[in-house]
């Protein structure tokens, strides 16, 4: 089988297993949580976005994985992990819930363009640029499109269930 297909399998059983685990085992725990609460996890687990880094260390990765694909990904993947621990150190504070918006947009962002730019330089056609990097998306990078979703789904939420103002100054 061709590397392409092969990477694509790994993706897709990647987002099929975790997503099981999702629906079986961390929405039903989020769930009774009660808001913000229910975005701790989520942002715990994406403050080892430094793992990104791991895109810029020769070593981990191939020398002639292209700097216009590690760099970013790296980078921006520090980037989402400094923003998820801001957000975790706000969180139920309104800007706290502006920051976890933040986060979460940027973050799961961040990771649709790590797909772009790979599909830009042909990584399916080259695997063997990730090095042990290829862990990262085929096992973590699926993980974290799951709790990105999670994450969009208790911040609407939580937006159609607070009450109003209105609501609040009526006593």
């Amino acid at each position: 089988m061709s590397s392409p297909i092969l990477f694509g399998i790994s993706v897709a059983f990647g987002l099929a297993a975790w997503g099981a685990v999702a629906w079986t085992y961390i929405w039903p725990a989020l769930r009774e949580r009660p808001y913000p609460e229910k975005l701790k996890p989520i942002l715990l687990l994406n403050a080892f976005r430094f793992l990104g880094l791991a895109f810029v260390v020769r070593g981990v990765v191939s020398p002639e994985l292209p700097a216009t694909f590690a760099q970013p990904v790296a980078y921006g993947d520090l980037l989402t992990a400094m923003l998820a621990l801001l957000a975790l150190a706000t969180l139920g504070t309104r800007s706290g819930t502006v920051l976890t918006w933040v986060f979460n947009t940027f973050g799961m962002a961040d990771l649709l363009f790590a797909f772009y730019l790979g599909s830009r330089i042909s990584l399916p056609n080259n695997p063997g640029w990730l090095g042990a990097g290829y862990f990262i998306l085929a096992a973590y990078v699926p993980l974290l499109l799951i709790v990105h979703g999670l994450a969009f789904r208790i911040l609407l939420r939580a937006n159609v269930t607070a009450p109003s103002r209105s609501k609040l100054s009526v006593a």
